[in-house]
């Protein structure tokens, strides 16, 4: 599973998850990907469930980019303590997800879209938040077909 080798502090506050994700939320790798609709903590254990269930179906072939760490240390008291006496240790590791990025990639010759979405079926399954499958296709097909809807094509053709 994954988590940071070192870290500068044990403990983090719980923070806020407000807005859009503006960093991670393109297709980079890949031609298929899986993006987060809503926010999150997605764990380091549901993390490795969703890369094994890709895994599996594809048979080890093609290539699967993890695009989200978990950085963020969760505390927690032991059961039936009572109040008082600090913060808890931390148990484990979350990343934090905003709408909008990408949580998994794939890619491949032998990858083809029918492959690719089932196998992102099944790892959304693990995951916490809503998510949507996208195809690299879409992605650059829309930019190009807006500025053909409105009539921009001096941009196109330069």
């Amino acid at each position: 599973m994954l988590s940071p080798k070192r870290v500068k502090f044990r403990k983090q506050q719980r923070g806020r998850m407000r807005g859009v994700a503006t960093r991670g939320n393109k297709i980079a790798f890949g031609q298929f990907a899986l993006q987060a609709q809503d926010c999150g903590w997605v764990t380091s254990r549901q993390i490795e469930a969703s890369r094994r269930a890709m895994t599996r179906y594809v048979k080890r072939g093609g290539k699967i980019w993890i695009r989200i760490f978990p950085d963020k240390p969760v505390t927690m008291r032991p059961a039936e303590t009572r109040m008082g006496s600090g913060k808890g240790n931390p148990e484990f590791w979350v990343a934090v997800v905003k709408p909008g990025r990408i949580l998994f990639e794939m890619g491949g010759e032998e990858i083809t879209e029918e492959i690719a979405r089932e196998a992102m079926r099944l790892a959304q399954y693990k995951l916490p938040v809503k998510t949507k499958f996208l195809a690299l296709e879409e992605q650059v097909g829309t930019s190009s077909q807006s500025s053909i809807a409105t009539g921009n094509t001096a941009t196109l053709e330069s």
